[in-house]
């Protein structure tokens, strides 16, 4: 069987951390779906200003924007060429979305990380984002930040499709599991909301590792590689514990579904590690794990899914963490300040974008009154 399918077997859905115009209209999208039972896809700010600036795949789109509106701000042009790549990515997946009845088969688009702090602006941007894709099968991406999680509240009890992102504690998770249910308590068809608590992963490690080596004691070097799966399995309990518990039963037998973790940031940052490792110690029901393109690629090779990870050795995962507190590490310290730059990488590749866009409009402007100029004839 193929090793990404086989992650079915334990009840999770592979999503693709990754979207470009030409990956769909080249039908590798749609590939990827038949082959390797790709269930969704993701976008972010850093992985659109990839594709737009390091491609031309969205040439031809933006001369046909601006020869009807020159005038066209960078912000539009990045909205229309986002827009159309999700609205075209949410259509390759629609089969998955109506065979799982509404389960599955989502594409993420995220709102303005200039947004972040701005829970008015979130609603805003959200409600136009959600009506301008017009896809039941889009999930807008809201952060998990104090001022985010009123506005995911308020957005799953008008019933939109939320990807809550940027979590990387157990304290982030608790937030946005308590604003789902808020949410759902209020919405008027609960059975018809979906939503994933994006988890970040291995950026846990990446910072706390290097904390570990400058410790450099044996003890300390033991916990390298280790923390980000424990720190990801007890936001697991927890999530076994409230949505099987009696706090989701009312909503359950409304028909609603629970919010799936999802785990984010699964490509291995370091070489020393293998290149399936928050794959491999993250399998388990009701979970998503959204891989980039080479997780993807590296764990149909050699990916190992004999049985699920997430919920067991949960005592080794206190253990773990407990171990990085006696060590004088402050994890929570360490996570507060990894959503604060995650908020801050975004907005700074949505800035990049905008400026590539801008001098890509100069560029385009010119060249067209350039060919409406009359040539000098010589005599």
């Amino acid at each position: 069987m193929n090793r990404l399918k086989a992650l079915k077997e334990f009840g999770q859905s592979i999503w693709l951390d990754y979207v470009q115009r030409s990956l769909i209209a080249s039908g590798e999208l749609g590939r990827l779906v038949a082959e390797d039972g790709l269930c969704g896809v993701t976008s972010n700010p850093t992985i659109f200003e990839k594709a737009i600036t390091g491609s031309r795949d969205y040439d031809k789109q933006l001369q046909a924007i601006l020869a009807g509106n020159t005038r066209a701000e960078p912000a539009t042009l990045y909205e229309l060429l986002a827009v159309q790549d999700i609205q075209m990515a949410a259509d390759v997946l629609r089969p998955v979305y109506d065979i799982t009845a509404g389960a599955d088969g989502f594409v993420s688009l995220e709102a303005s990380p200039h947004l972040a702090h701005d829970t008015g602006g979130t609603l805003a941007e959200v409600r136009r984002l959600w009506r301008a894709v017009g896809r039941p099968n889009v999930m807008i991406k809201v952060p998990a930040t104090p001022e985010g999680i009123p506005a995911v509240e308020t957005l799953i009890a008008e019933g939109i499709n939320i990807n809550i992102t940027l979590m990387f504690s157990l304290r982030h998770y608790e937030a946005v599991a308590r604003a789902y249910l808020s949410g759902l308590g209020r919405c008027a068809a609960p059975e018809r909301v979906a939503s994933v608590a994006s988890f970040f992963v291995s950026r846990v490690d990446t910072v706390v590792d290097r904390a570990i080596e400058e410790i450099g004691t044996r003890q300390a070097l033991e916990l390298r590689g280790k923390i980000a799966i424990a720190n990801a399995k007890l936001v697991y309990r927890r999530f076994r514990e409230i949505f099987d518990g009696e706090a989701f039963s009312p909503m359950r037998r409304k028909g609603a579904r629970v919010q799936r973790p999802l785990w984010g940031s699964t490509g291995t940052k370091n070489p020393a590690y293998s290149d399936v490792l928050y794959v491999e110690g993250l399998i388990g029901p009701d979970t998503v794990n959204t891989l980039p393109p080479a997780t993807l690629d590296a764990f149909r090779d050699h990916g190992q899914a004999s049985r699920a990870t997430v919920d067991e050795a949960w005592d080794k995962a206190e253990s773990c963490l407990e171990q990085l507190k006696e060590l004088g590490i402050d994890l929570t310290a360490v996570t507060e300040r990894l959503q604060s730059d995650g908020v801050a990488a975004f907005a700074a590749s949505y800035d990049q974008l905008l400026t590539a866009l801008s001098e890509k409009r100069k560029t385009i402007i010119a060249r067209h009154l350039d060919q409406q100029s009359p040539g000098v004839r010589e005599e």
